[in-house]
């Protein structure tokens, strides 16, 4: 194999650099299992539209990004879409999509193919030579990568401390498999090349015919084509770029996967040129949706409307009127839409009980070390950067006991594994594993005492202290009213042997459980300076009021309260009625969740599931998500939502200068658009932005899984997480937003945030308008420019 270097960089070559590190930050983040995070799966095409989007995966992974036909089919059929629905979706269609509904509907009729992606090169070397590459590149990277990328769960790392392309030079001139598999001389080719990537990327390009307007397209698709690898490595880019770090990670990788296209073509350039020219040509050209493409895309907005109807009807109904005296319990749930349903349950149990909502992480954008424990974890949202730190600190004894134990667990485990003693292990202390066997086949877990409540590093303030509890007492629209006792409850699950068990915990706290934010909240706003404090901020708490933080097991639906916390001093009698209020309220909840899990019968064995070892649905997580309604809560109490949708707490009328909605709008509604575009794509696009089958899954490097024995790690939701064995339980939907504001205020912050506004003139969320009484009054287009949704009266205009 021959293939001519040189050191220097020319124009173009600068140019294909520059794009390399261009095209790496469409590529979606991956976050590790430890604390994983839902990430919108379009995230570098938010601004495009879904037919555009549909003509570029199309073209680059052969995939779609909307259902099959005949989804759409059986809901025209069956009435859940309407002909005003079709009629309404084609009056803002796209160029190029059917000109009636019949047309539309004939549309829907035709069984349409999965499009066919343009080849690589290493497809174009499959063809001729009968091996298949695609799949050998993936499994060679996907060996290499499992060791690099890994987080502890080997016994060594592979050549730790290098960057990607050197430990994979490294290895790559040391692997045979591409010789004996036919591709000659490929390790010494390796070990002959540039030590530094971007030369090597150059050289690899040249040898390719690469020029900057093919190479765009063709980057993408082979990033793409690397699965959760290139994904995690964007994460890392992600962290690095927050920190003020370079990090060259992601074209480390494309210049690994442009190496073995260019040695490809040394070696059959002769039989592939001709057809390899003709790909590049495609890659230099604009993709361009297909009429089938955009008919899709217009069923697909078809089905969006019918759910904003049903959406409607039930914002439409009375609102119960609100009773003048004082609550005798307030709840901060996080906005989830698992809270939804215990929301719903609770306040049924006693008009006195009133429930708000708010993200999370409660507000508080802090790094948390948990107890016995040296790791800090970002337990905010992924988009927001810490600002403060807090620990659990226990006494000194308890600490050191804790991690003395960690570390002889560790050390037996690594000895179970170590090769000189793994085959004896089993042999000579199998037995001694029966009891635990037994305790998991019976979904038998020991319970642990809570954890020692968390507290903030010494440098937050007292005037820090009180200027963040009242931002965040404003940003819940609780200033005044309070309750003698108000919970924040954060959530978190349970589950044993589940791989995604992060995935089920807060996603607005980083991937953990939201109780240290919550506790940390709590505390805060129990501290008596703190109290004093935001008197002269206009907030005075009553001194009776006690707050104390608590924790949803979304899986068991119990709630756990830290009664015990420094300066929690509740009354008996009413902690008492309050325990009895929630372990009513998680019964009435998981008699609602078990009518859509399987074989959950009437919600008593609800509970046993998360003990479960072999249960691949100990809950359904936030499948069916499909709206937010930043409003009071008075506009939603009672109304059966059926935990769908993202509830949070807002009144416009308590926003001075409306920076609470700024908020509302350019961080949770982000946040929950990422978690119900996962949703989406893992239902759409579950070959490319789903995770698989979990019977398949093993963890590969404590980071990700992979389905079988190696190959590409696997992103977003597992199969199990969207469809029941029958049916899908998720609707594919993109995000409704319905926001009770003046629409001048929300038209003004789209004007100034142009991220936030793409993804509603793109539609990859939907927004609307809520009028005093909660009915939906308008919708908005697109291009700053809104539309009445019908005959309810607008009462959007500020006072």
């Amino acid at each position: 194999m021959k293939i001519e270097t040189h050191a220097g960089f020319t124009g173009p070559h600068l140019e294909l650099i520059a794009l390399s590190e261009q095209v790496s930050r469409v590529i979606p983040p991956l976050w590790p299992l430890e604390a994983t995070v839902a990430v919108n799966p379009f995230l570098g095409q938010t601004g495009q539209s879904l037919a555009q989007v549909s003509a570029l995966l199309g073209r680059i992974g052969g995939m779609r990004v909307t259902m099959p036909n005949a989804w759409y089919r059986a809901r025209i059929a069956d009435g859940r879409i309407t002909d005003a629905d079709l009629k309404a979706a084609l009056a803002e269609a796209p160029v190029g999509a059917p000109a009636t509904v019949a047309a539309l509907k004939a549309a829907a009729e035709v069984e349409e193919a999965a499009p066919e992606a343009l080849p690589t090169l290493a497809h174009l070397a499959q063809e001729v030579s009968g091996v298949d590459w695609p799949g050998l590149i993936e499994a060679r990277i996907g060996v290499w990568a499992a060791g690099y990328f890994d987080a502890g769960q080997a016994l060594w790392q592979v050549t730790a401390g290098r960057g990607a392309y050197e430990s994979w030079q490294i290895f790559a001139s040391r692997d045979l498999t591409p010789e004996i598999s036919g591709l000659a001389g490929f390790a010494a080719h390796v070990a002959g090349l540039p030590g530094r990537a971007r030369v090597a990327l150059s050289l690899a390009c040249d040898a390719l015919g690469l020029e900057a307007g093919a190479a765009e397209s063709y980057f993408h698709q082979l990033l793409l084509g690397l699965g959760g690898w290139s994904q995690l490595a964007r994460q890392r880019l992600w962290v690095a770029e927050m920190e003020g770090r370079a990090e060259p990670i992601t074209t480390d990788l494309l210049t690994i996967r442009l190496i073995w296209d260019a040695a490809l073509l040394a070696q059959y350039g002769d039989r592939i040129a001709a057809r390899w020219a003709e790909t590049r040509a495609s890659h230099a050209t604009p993709p361009r949706a297909t009429a089938a493409q955009v008919a899709a895309c217009v069923l697909q907005d078809a089905a969006e409307r019918a759910a904003q109807r049903d959406l409607a009807e039930v914002l439409a109904a009375e609102v119960p009127e609100q009773a003048e005296a004082r609550p005798q319990l307030q709840a901060a749930f996080c906005i989830d839409v698992r809270s939804e349903v215990f929301r719903r349950a609770l306040e049924s149990l006693d008009p006195g009980i009133q429930t708000l909502g708010f993200a999370g992480f409660f507000g508080l954008a802090h790094a948390h070390r948990d107890f016995a424990s040296d790791v800090s974890e970002a337990r905010l949202p992924v988009l927001l950067e810490p600002k403060l730190s807090s620990t659990a600190a226990p006494c000194a004894e308890a600490d050191q006991a804790a991690r003395f134990g960690a570390r002889a667990a560790r050390a037996w485990g690594r000895f179970k594994l170590a090769a000189v003693s793994s085959f004896a292990f089993v042999e000579a202390t199998g037995p001694v594993y029966l009891g635990k066997l037994l305790r998991d086949a019976l979904g038998v877990v020991p319970q642990g005492a809570a954890a020692p409540a968390p507290r903030f590093d010494a440098e937050f303030t007292l005037p820090e202290r009180i200027a963040t509890a009242a931002a965040i007492l404003r940003a819940m629209s609780l200033t005044q009213d309070f309750a003698p006792l108000v919970l924040l409850v954060g959530h978190g699950a349970s589950v044993v042997n589940n791989p995604h068990a992060s995935a089920l915990h807060c996603g607005a706290c980083g991937g953990y459980r939201g109780d240290a934010n919550a506790r940390l909240l709590a505390g805060l706003l129990n501290e008596a300076e703190v109290r004093a404090g935001l008197v002269a901020e206009g907030i005075a708490i009553p001194h009776d009021t006690v707050f104390v933080a608590g924790l949803h097991e979304t899986t068991t639906d119990a709630v756990t309260l830290y009664a015990r916390d420094p300066g929690c001093a509740v009354a008996p009698d009413l902690l008492d009625r309050a325990r009895a209020w929630l372990q009513e309220a998680g019964a009435l909840t998981r008699a609602e969740r078990a009518l859509r899990l399987p074989g959950a019968g009437t919600g008593g064995d609800i509970g046993a599931r998360s003990t479960d070892w072999a249960e691949t649905r100990p809950e359904w997580g936030l499948a069916g998500c499909n709206a937010f309604v930043a409003a009071p809560r008075h506009l939603t109490r009672g109304k059966p939502l059926a935990g769908r949708a993202f509830l949070h707490d807002y009144d416009w009328r308590q926003d001075d200068g409306f920076g609470v909605l700024e908020l509302i709008l350019t961080a949770p509604v982000v946040v929950a658009s990422w978690i119900s575009l996962q949703y989406y794509g893992s239902v759409v696009a579950a070959e490319v932005f789903g995770a698989g089958n979990k019977l398949l899954h093993n963890v590969t490097g404590g980071v990700g899984v992979v389905e079988g024995n190696g190959g590409a790690l696997r992103v977003g939701l597992p199969w199990q997480s969207v469809h029941d064995g029958t049916e899908f339980v998720h609707e594919p939907l993109r995000l409704t937003v319905c926001v009770a504001a003046p629409a001048e205020a929300v038209t003004d912050i789209l004007a100034r945030h142009p991220d936030l506004r793409a993804l509603f003139d793109n539609g990859w969320l939907h927004l609307m308008l809520l009028g005093d009484a909660g009915r939906i009054v308008a919708r908005y287009r697109g291009d700053l420019e809104w539309q009445d949704w019908g005959d309810a009266p607008d009462t959007r205009k500020a006072a």
